[in-house]
């Protein structure tokens, strides 16, 4: 199992669920263990654990969860 670091996380990044859609981009960290997403098209911030993340490559950022899973347990920030 590959340890994710957050620290290689990077403002905008594109944030893509498992399913390859992709759902946000990072305005930046929140503590050690948030994303906050850039506003969203419906004009908010989202919250998504960082524990969601499943790799981390240059400018992208692969969530273990689907789209579906994402937009019903982020949390509007």
């Amino acid at each position: 199992m590959t340890t994710i670091n957050v620290e290689n996380i990077k403002k905008h990044a594109d944030v893509i669920a498992s399913c390859g859609t992709k759902v946000g981009e990072v305005d930046h960290m929140q503590g050690s263990d948030q994303i906050k997403l850039t506003k969203h098209g419906d004009g908010h911030h989202h919250l998504i654990p960082a524990s969601w993340v499943g790799e981390i490559t240059d400018n992208k950022i692969t969530l273990i969860k689907d789209s579906q899973e994402v937009k019903d347990n982020w949390i509007e920030a």
